[in-house]
């Protein structure tokens, strides 16, 4: 049977739409045979996922993506086979997540500036969540009919330089790394044309994340188009770090995106899966 790797996808532990169960359901009922859930600085939706992945006869790959701040830029890294129960790597979601409730509770505050009051305490009884991140806050706007759409809760309000935007200081690059090593998992730089870098400053970044044991970088996303993918395997010869592949899947609502809906991993590239002690060696 044709494996189907989908190493990046977002539950409603994050700021995914669906619960783990029905992400896990989806991706099967998409072909998908090998499913890493990498919440945002979450691992919350990693029990329920796992049991329905045993139900159904899907691979399960425990992730995480970590927000982490190098030069004043903010990056996501992937962290892939992780143990969701090291010491090191929970005491890292801590920290972070106190990161975001104190920037959930400073965007609230620039939003009532904005004449938009009570929004964090209103998606916190709403979502039951102990994180909040901008998407919430996308989705409340939309809902209270403040903006006409999701992303235009980004451009008017929540995006960099606007006025509810909160300019955060994540955790250190070498701090995201220890997590992920420590927690035995496999480090991959998510979406790299996603930051709009110069190469000059690209090969700066991956320097310092292959330094830092960095092992990976995602060539193939939901949503990159072939000089994109070019690029990033550029890249990925350049520092000899294995491929690979993720939707960054996080709502039936985007058309464009779809768990299990990827390009192929090119083949003059080693794929990041090999590195997992439960996937075959000759993919």
């Amino acid at each position: 049977m044709e494996q189907i790797y989908d190493l990046h996808s977002h539950s409603n532990a994050s700021d995914g739409d669906l619960s783990p169960e029905m992400l896990v359901l989806r991706a099967k009922e998409n072909g998908v045979t090998h499913l890493a859930l990498t919440d945002h600085d979450s691992i919350s939706g990693l029990a329920e996922a796992q049991i329905t992945a045993d139900k159904i006869g899907l691979e399960l790959i425990s992730g995480i993506e970590f927000s982490c701040t190098w030069n004043k830029k903010t990056f996501h890294i992937v962290g892939l086979d992780i143990d969701p129960s090291n010491s090191e790597l929970l005491s890292g979601i801590a920290s972070l997540q106190s990161t975001r409730s104190t920037r959930a509770q400073q965007i609230s505050l620039k939003l009532e500036k904005q004449n938009i009051p009570n929004a964090y305490e209103t998606i916190l009884a709403e979502s039951n969540k102990a994180m909040i991140t901008r998407s919430h806050f996308a989705d409340f706007l939309l809902k209270n009919n403040y903006v006409s759409t999701k992303q235009g809760a980004f451009d008017a309000y929540l995006g960099q330089g606007k006025s509810a935007f909160v300019n955060t200081e994540w955790a250190s690059l070498e701090d995201t790394l220890h997590y992920i090593k420590s927690a035995g998992g496999t480090a991959v730089l998510a979406h790299p044309m996603r930051y709009k870098m110069t190469a000059s400053w690209m090969r700066r970044f991956l320097t310092a994340f292959k330094a830092e044991g960095g092992l990976g970088i995602e060539i193939i996303t939901g949503r990159n188009n072939p000089d994109e993918i070019r690029r990033s395997l550029h890249f990925a010869k350049q520092f000899d770090l294995y491929g690979s592949a993720g939707s960054d899947f996080h709502s039936p609502k985007n058309k464009w995106v779809e768990l299990g809906r990827l390009a192929p991993l090119p083949i003059n590239i080693k794929p990041i899966w090999r590195l997992f002690s439960q996937s075959p060696q000759t993919t």
